[in-house]
């Protein structure tokens, strides 16, 4: 099933809907063991995830850049659903 990546009013958070349930609710901003959580927040720039029903949202630093965070966290995501 495709990822479909959405905007959200925080112009440093994205929703990724992955059309399959992903567990949770589950945050985390630092690695904790799980191999998906751990891929996720070890994107260059990612700060924090939150995970709930068919989807995943990404939290990014100011300064850290979509064009470079989206293929890798669509990637991460297409290989675990």
């Amino acid at each position: 099933m495709p990822i479909s990546v959405q905007p959200t009013p925080n112009p440093n958070a994205m929703k990724f809907s992955v059309g399959v349930p992903v567990g949770g609710p589950k945050s985390a901003s630092a690695p904790d063991g799980d191999p998906m959580t751990d891929a996720l927040v070890g994107v260059d720039g990612v700060t924090s995830i939150f995970m709930t029903a068919d989807f995943v949202t990404i939290s990014k630093a100011p300064e850290a850049d979509w064009d470079a965070i989206t293929p890798a966290v669509t990637e991460i995501l297409g290989s675990h659903f």
